[in-house]
């Protein structure tokens, strides 16, 4: 990753720094913004980079930010970084185009790998470098069940509601929720989203019927 650019949207100047302290020791170009609006006004697409962006900022928000960038054409690989609480929007903004999100609180290394992912997309010259029919294949793997619960996962729901959707009890969706990661070979939530959505694979509110 040596010589890249990542560049640091976030409206609290000790995230920033902290994140900058982390990044600059892999040999990291990072560039920080203290608002979306400070991004737009002074980004210049550089060879190899990538972003991340805080979900929640005032003004325009990272989602925002996000929408932007893609409407004009600027393809810069980001990882959005959330709240528990915000993962419904992240996964809109995965939609979008984001390449992956970061719950926080999060691990040095965590951030590393998500931001590795970012710079290799851009590296390669298109976002979601996945083997399609792969995913494809692991999803066929799955049960109806617990396809409902990987479609409620997709929304983002936590699993009290997707019980409460599903009609089944928490505990037996923690048991789906465990066979879709494993069958799905996800090492996370955001590895779980990115790949269901890039196999086309959409968020359903409607409660499962299959067993």
């Amino acid at each position: 990753m040596s010589g890249d650019t990542v560049f640091i949207v976030d409206d609290d100047e000790a995230v920033r720094e902290s994140l900058s302290a982390v990044l600059e020791t892999q040999g990291l170009t990072v560039i920080g913004f203290a608002s979306a609006e400070a991004f737009l006004l002074s980004y210049k697409p550089v060879p190899v980079g990538c972003a991340i962006i805080d979900l929640r900022m005032p003004g325009m928000d990272g989602l925002t930010l996000l929408e932007h960038l893609r409407s004009k054409g600027l393809m810069l690989p980001a990882v959005v970084v959330t709240g528990h609480g915000d993962v419904p929007l992240a996964v809109r903004a995965m939609k979008a185009g984001a390449i992956d999100f970061i719950e926080k609180p999060y691990t040095n290394a965590t951030l590393l790998d998500a931001v590795r992912r970012g710079l290799d997309s851009a590296r390669a010259g298109a976002l979601g470098q996945l083997d399609q029919s792969d995913i494809k294949a692991r999803l066929d793997t799955l049960t109806g069940r617990e396809r409902d619960v990987l479609r409620q996962l997709i929304i983002g729901n936590p699993n009290k509601i997707i019980a409460f959707h599903l009609s089944i009890s928490p505990r037996t969706v923690e048991i789906h929720r465990a066979n879709v990661m494993k069958k799905m070979g996800a090492e996370s939530l955001s590895h779980l989203v990115r790949m269901a959505l890039g196999a086309g694979l959409a968020g359903d509110e409607k409660e499962g019927t299959n067993p």
